[in-house]
């Protein structure tokens, strides 16, 4: 299960197909080193997405 503290790196980590889950949303730079430290929480705020939302989509 993905949760808002894990970091973007976590994420990706657990399953790289994730990461297409985060560009749907507008991350582009997911493989930047800055973004791999973001936990899932900050990465919404910063992208203006709603944290719920991507949350759910991450999970499906």
């Amino acid at each position: 299960m993905i949760t808002k503290e894990m970091t973007i790196g976590e994420v990706i980590k657990a399953n790289v197909n994730k990461a297409d889950v985060l560009m749907q949303f507008g991350m582009g730079c997911v493989g930047c080193p800055s973004a791999q430290a973001e936990t899932v929480e900050e990465a919404a705020k910063v992208h203006g997405i709603e944290l719920s939302e991507l949350l759910e989509a991450l999970n499906k």
